[in-house]
């Protein structure tokens, strides 16, 4: 129970991060031209399977971060494209 709360605080944290720094930083790049689903999946499972590498993190929390960061760039993508 504490590691899928720590898990679900990492992944909100990760999703505003990430929502900001793509909407910041990448706006005149080529990535803000991409599909944001399919870059948002990408980093997700590219996330996900990084963390869950690791022996302390169990497969749950590894998902609940993984989908927070995959959802803050499909969201950052989507805001840089509106501006």
């Amino acid at each position: 129970m504490i590691m899928e709360t720590v898990g679900l605080v990492a992944g909100v944290f990760g999703h505003v991060k990430t929502k900001d720094f793509v909407r910041r930083k990448l706006r005149y790049t080529k990535v803000a031209e991409k599909s944001a689903s399919g870059m948002g999946l990408a980093t997700g499972a590219v996330a996900t399977v990084g963390l869950a590498a690791l022996p302390v993190v169990t497969l749950l929390p590894a998902v609940i971060v993984g989908a927070g960061i995959g959802s803050g760039v499909a969201f950052g993508i989507k805001q840089a494209r509106g501006r």
